[in-house]
């Protein structure tokens, strides 16, 4: 089994320390267990060089396979757990960096005293190699930007949260509260770097909107970076509401709320529906979204019968939702 995580590791990640690292392991390790699995099977499944690493045919072929059966001894591992509760032990909680820095002390902090029993250790990271280490087993749950579509994962949609326009100090939008979405087609968008699920959402809302961005020089690896280029002047960017008070407190920037229907996001947990948790995770995320809705001026997503249904809570328009990215 080693040398089937050893290569769908380095299949994945292209990559021989990202697979590593990801496992949780040495590269010489991985090394010994991807060459095990290939003199066993007497055939080549990733040619190597210093530069990269590239799947070969035969591995192409293999690969989907791999992941089956990984699936199947993760699925097995969990049946025969049975009853165990997740929420009872150790859980790896991954969330992405947009979320990260501004729900995880408060989540953190409720968890303690809700769940006193249950350690969680936190990885941030885009969704897709969140995805990838939930379907690879190296993580158990994950905060991400919904919908996910990801097939074997399931989704539990726990809040919604507007987006923020951050301008630079004494912009003329500065403090206006129904700002068209098409104003975004004069200033200067600000965008992170690929991967980012903030950076598809922004474009997407422009193409709602009927407008094509006019995208400023500047992109930033974070959302902290982005706001402070923006308070030098560099372009204007989104921010979601529960970023606000960290990053309002930490710099000069100006804030301006957008007109209905406002665009924003959904935050939601993912697991892999194969490890049939489903109780355990809806009451995580039950927990997760009261925590967080204590302190953020979000709108809880009601669950009914299994369902996660949108929650009205004074919201008439109908919002739109960006489709998730990393």
């Amino acid at each position: 089994m080693a040398g089937l995580r050893a290569f769908v590791a380095v299949a994945e990640k292209r990559h021989f320390g990202s697979a590593a690292a990801t496992l949780g392991v040495s590269q010489s390790t991985l090394s010994q267990a991807l060459a095990a699995l290939e003199a066993g099977l007497g055939t080549n499944l990733v040619e190597r060089s210093t530069r990269r690493v590239r799947v070969t045919t035969e591995g192409a072929q293999l690969l989907p396979l791999a992941q089956a059966v990984l699936e199947a001894a993760s699925a097995f591992t969990s049946a025969a757990v049975g009853a165990s509760d997740p929420l009872q032990g150790s859980m790896r909680l991954g969330l992405i960096p947009t979320v990260a820095p501004y729900v995880l002390p408060t989540v953190l902090a409720g968890l303690k005293r809700r769940l006193p029993v249950l350690t969680v250790r936190v990885v941030e990271d885009q969704t897709e190699r969140l995805l990838a280490a939930l379907r690879e087993g190296t993580l158990d749950a994950a905060l991400i930007a919904l919908p996910a579509e990801s097939p074997g994962i399931t989704e539990i949609a726990i809040y919604e949260e507007d987006f923020v326009l951050a301008l630079p100090p004494g912009h003329p939008l500065t403090g206006k509260r129904r700002v068209p979405a098409a104003a975004l087609a004069d200033l200067p968008l600000l965008l992170l770097d690929e991967g980012h699920c903030l950076r598809d959402q922004a474009l997407d809302i422009c193409e709602k909107a009927g407008v094509r961005a006019e995208l400023a020089d500047t992109r930033a690896a974070s959302l902290a970076t982005a706001v402070q280029c923006v308070t030098g002047g560099l372009g204007v960017t989104l921010i979601p509401e529960s970023a606000v008070p960290v990053e309002a407190a930490r710099s000069r920037v100006g804030l301006a709320r957008f007109a209905a229907p406002r665009p924003g996001r959904r935050i939601g947990l993912v697991f892999r529906s194969s490890s049939r948790r489903d109780a355990s995770y809806r009451r995580l995320a039950g927990i997760i979204g009261e925590l967080v809705s204590d302190k953020q001026p979000v709108r809880l997503v009601k669950q009914q019968a299994g369902q996660t249904l949108s929650s009205a809570h004074g919201e008439g328009n109908r919002r739109a939702h960006a489709p998730r990215a990393g």
